[in-house]
């Protein structure tokens, strides 16, 4: 049971992160849009400067720490689960 939530909080959080990533896409500069990114932003912004600070973007534009970090969180999730 506890590793069920464990997986689906893994997953949700994943979401959160793909579309905080989808969004820096798009052109916010105010209304709900801009607000859902910024809230977004609090949620995701803590875990990917982990790796921002690791890994510098490809040709100083390509960032490829979401992928990198959404990786490191399904790995590390499923790692976890196996073991217990």
């Amino acid at each position: 049971m506890l590793t069920y939530l464990i997986v689906r909080l893994a997953d949700a959080y994943s979401m959160i992160i793909f579309v905080y990533v989808m969004m820096s896409w798009l052109p916010t500069s105010r209304g709900v849009v801009a607000d859902i990114y910024q809230v977004l932003g609090k949620l995701c912004d803590p875990y990917l400067n982990l790796f921002k600070k690791l890994i510098p973007p490809i040709g100083g534009m390509v960032d490829v720490t979401p992928i990198v970090a959404l990786l490191v969180l399904q790995f590390g999730v499923r790692l976890l689960v196996a073991i217990f």
